[in-house]
């Protein structure tokens, strides 16, 4: 397992935690993360600590949106926030174009081309949080207000 540490979408996520933080780091899962449950499950905590990263794309652009596992992303309120009329889950080609990942282990962090993020404000009521870490087997746990520094992300009430 310890080997997914040398895979180069974890090693992307890993750079990253640890050029904003030392203490951050990749945690290897022996069993897989490639859903909130799965991860909630595999890391004994409440399913809505595991930030899903649902990848969305507009007419003209991209948006990832990290939601904690819990809740689910409405796009009715991310078309009023970006004033846009058609928004929708991206392709798994898309998702692995522009955030060099694929889909079960997209990472809030370390993604090959900038993108727009917007972070589900519920994720706040947590003390520590996991999001993906470029593999289905592997995660990070990070807290609220380190997340929105590290990705830069807008923090907006974007859950049904």
């Amino acid at each position: 397992m310890q080997d997914l540490l040398s895979k180069e979408p974890v090693k992307r996520v890993s750079q990253k935690l640890k050029d904003f933080d030392q203490k951050l780091e990749v945690i290897v899962l022996e069993t897989s993360a490639r859903t909130a449950k799965d991860a909630a499950d595999s890391l004994d905590t409440e399913v809505g600590s595991i930030i899903k990263s649902l990848f969305l794309r507009t007419e003209k652009s991209f948006l990832l949106c990290l939601v904690a596992g819990d809740k689910r992303c409405s796009l009715n309120k991310i078309k009023k926030i970006l004033n846009e009329k058609d928004v929708s889950m991206g392709s798994a080609d898309q998702v692995k174009e522009i955030t060099g990942f694929t889909i079960g282990g997209v990472s809030p962090v370390g993604h090959l081309k900038p993108i727009k993020i917007f972070i589900d404000k519920s994720l706040s009521r947590f003390t520590n949080i996991f999001g993906a870490a470029g593999h289905p087997n592997c995660v990070f746990k990070i807290n609220f207000e380190n997340l929105q520094k590290i990705t830069n992300g807008e923090v907006n009430d974007i859950v049904e």
